[in-house]
């Protein structure tokens, strides 16, 4: 597995999980501030996309997965 796939992963379970902790109707419902984290991500992944900077890349790339 490459350091983006692995980025992409991590970033799509963060997001699953928020939801799942800030949506209502959910059965893990803890607060709606989780929402925020979402938001979060979601702006990470825009500027990922943008400038080709991500800091979990570099940090999975120093860990030793190669990258894409």
């Amino acid at each position: 597995m490459t350091s983006w796939s692995l980025v992409r992963v991590f970033a799509g379970f963060m997001i699953l999980l928020s939801l799942a902790l800030g949506v209502q109707g959910s059965p893990l419902f803890h607060s709606q501030n989780w929402l925020w984290f979402t938001v979060f991500v979601g702006a990470n992944l825009l500027q990922s996309g943008i400038t080709h900077w991500c800091p979990l890349e570099i940090i999975l790339r120093k860990l030793g997965l190669r990258a894409a």
